[in-house]
């Protein structure tokens, strides 16, 4: 299912409104584009509205036995996030087996199974204590990586963009609001590649909670209704080739399964 809608020529916006979601303030006012522009949306169950996808945040490293896998010291370091671009998203319906696409330039392909926060207030210097005011929903998604590129710009002291912010490299499930989920602080996370566990974990393991999350986001970035932010794989990340199948749970939400091809 495309869950992409275009805006024709002429369409009423304003900064910001191309996803949905205006910057607040900011007069709307008629603008001729020379094409249309994506705007990437996810549904909401239960619901005929649909969410705009503002912003992708990823916080690195957020489990500490991944961050040992990947030669880290968990006990050193301060959260740190990267940006995912918005067309990365690949929305997977409840109850498919998506097809995936290899992506090119890469040899180590690797998944990172996650729990997805969605946005649907904003601010600045939120306080940890009033930070999960602001989620709308949750939903769970794979944070997809060409990790040997990932590797070489990090050895190379550049960044790593190119092994993170690809076409599709963000697979994820329709949208759960709070009120039929509740916040996230335990359960059972895991990820299966052709039915054999490979990620297994608590929620409760991560070093930064969700709230935690957005409250140091939020301190370096305005944050906006329609952002979303992938909130930390566990340990055990690792390739997947051509014909694996990848099927990941989170506790009170519905699996979620791709298929490379």
């Amino acid at each position: 299912m495309d869950r992409r809608h275009f805006f024709q020529n002429s369409a009423l916006v304003s900064t910001g409104a191309l996803l949905g979601c205006a910057t607040p303030g900011m007069a709307q006012q008629q603008v001729k584009t020379p094409f249309t522009v994506p705007g990437v949306y996810l549904p909401i169950v239960g619901s005929d509205e649909q969410f705009p996808v503002r912003r992708i945040y990823c916080i690195g490293r957020n489990y500490a036995a991944h961050s040992r896998e990947m030669g880290s010291d968990p006990t050193r370091e301060p959260p740190f996030f990267f940006q995912k671009p918005t067309d990365a998203v690949q929305y997977v319906p409840t109850g498919t087996v998506a097809n995936h696409p290899y992506p090119p330039l890469t040899k180590n392909y690797h998944y990172e199974a996650e729990l997805v926060a969605a946005l649907g207030k904003g601010g600045r210097n939120i306080p940890v204590d009033k930070a999960l005011e602001l989620v709308y929903g949750y939903t769970l998604g794979l944070d997809m990586t060409r990790r040997d590129l990932q590797r070489a710009m990090g050895d190379q002291k550049k960044p790593w963009e190119i092994g993170k912010s690809f076409d599709k490299s963000a697979p994820i499930g329709a949208l759960y609001k709070v009120a039929q989920t509740g916040h996230f602080t335990k359960g059972a996370i895991w990820l299966k590649v052709n039915g054999q566990t490979k990620q297994s974990a608590d929620l409760n393991q991560m070093m930064w909670s969700v709230a935690e999350q957005i409250s140091k986001l939020s301190e370096a970035f305005e944050l906006f209704p329609g952002d979303i932010i992938y909130s930390g794989t566990p340990e055990n990340v690792g390739p997947v080739v051509v014909g694996d199948v990848i099927e990941m749970h989170i506790d009170g939400l519905p699996n979620l399964s791709v298929k490379i091809v």
